[in-house]
């Protein structure tokens, strides 16, 4: 359900929507959960951001970059650094916007895993929704490695009987083949037509997605893949209130807390318990 302004939220005619943003705004208002927002223009923020996320997986699927381990991670280096680890570390004086826009405009020189493309996939959605200034000023620091992102982005977890277009949901395989451990999941935007993207795999059902995933398990499997009920998206309403920094406003960051695990395709719950653990040992 939908809240605006403390109020249950009605579409007027002055809304506009296309077919993915009336999906959304469907899947809203049929969860038992209320999604409040202080106005209307922040709830439109949300809904635009999501449907651009969706366009940067279609964009993504249709691309040439490929699915790899961090060992086998590669970028454009006119405006990334590839580090030992794997990672995309920006490079300096390259603006954010265009290093984002290059993972799609030349995407034949890049390759990385699962989770880091949900990130991509997030980063550029909330581009093609805020606009280069102030993805520029929000995001100065990029560095893309697994589920490491910045603060402000928001990035969340939790355990749910549903899920919204756009949001991440996570394929886990259990009993994942030691010969082929990055098969052991899959991380995948919702599409909004009962259809996933996850890198590596493409655009699949949730069926399609399960038999590819139970075709790399060892060979006296007795437990299938399946869809968790796991669901990561970022913190869209923070977001929206940011959205229009003016281009002299110089945003001040922090760098949040980084651990480099090495292991190919977890889930975000997964790379928060890695963190963790990291900071306790």
């Amino acid at each position: 359900m939908i809240e605006v302004a403390g109020r249950p939220f009605q579409p007027n005619e002055s809304w506009k929507t296309t077919q993915t943003e009336t999906h959304i705004i469907q899947a809203l208002q049929d969860v038992p959960n209320i999604y409040s927002f202080s106005s209307e223009k922040e709830l439109l923020f949300e809904i635009k951001a999501r449907q651009n996320i969706i366009i940067s997986a279609k964009e993504m699927e249709k691309g040439n970059s490929a699915f790899a381990t961090f060992r086998g991670s590669q970028c454009n280096r006119e405006y990334w650094n590839l580090t030992r680890t794997g990672g995309f570390l920006l490079r300096r004086q390259v603006r954010p916007a265009e290093a984002v826009l290059d993972i799609f405009k030349n995407s034949a020189l890049y390759k990385f895993e699962c989770a880091t493309a949900c990130i991509i996939n997030f980063y550029h959605g909330l581009l093609l929704t805020m606009g280069s200034t102030p993805f520029n000023s929000f995001f100065p620091n990029l560095y893309l490695y697994s589920w490491h992102a910045d603060d402000d982005l928001g990035m969340h977890s939790f355990y749910a009987n549903h899920y919204i277009p756009g949001d991440v949901v996570y394929f886990n395989n259990p009993d994942v083949d030691p010969q082929t451990p990055w098969f052991r999941g899959v991380n995948a935007i919702t599409m909004g037509d009962d259809r996933f993207f996850g890198h590596g795999f493409q655009i699949r059902t949730d069926e399609e997605m399960v038999e590819g995933l139970n075709k790399k398990r060892k060979a006296d499997s007795q437990q299938s893949a399946y869809l968790t009920s796991l669901i990561t998206r970022p913190s869209y309403r923070p977001l929206a209130r940011f959205s229009t920094i003016p281009e002299a406003r110089t945003v001040h960051k922090t760098n949040p807390f980084l651990v480099h695990h090495n292991k190919t395709s977890v889930s975000h719950r997964q790379y928060l318990f890695e963190l963790s653990y990291t900071r306790k040992h």
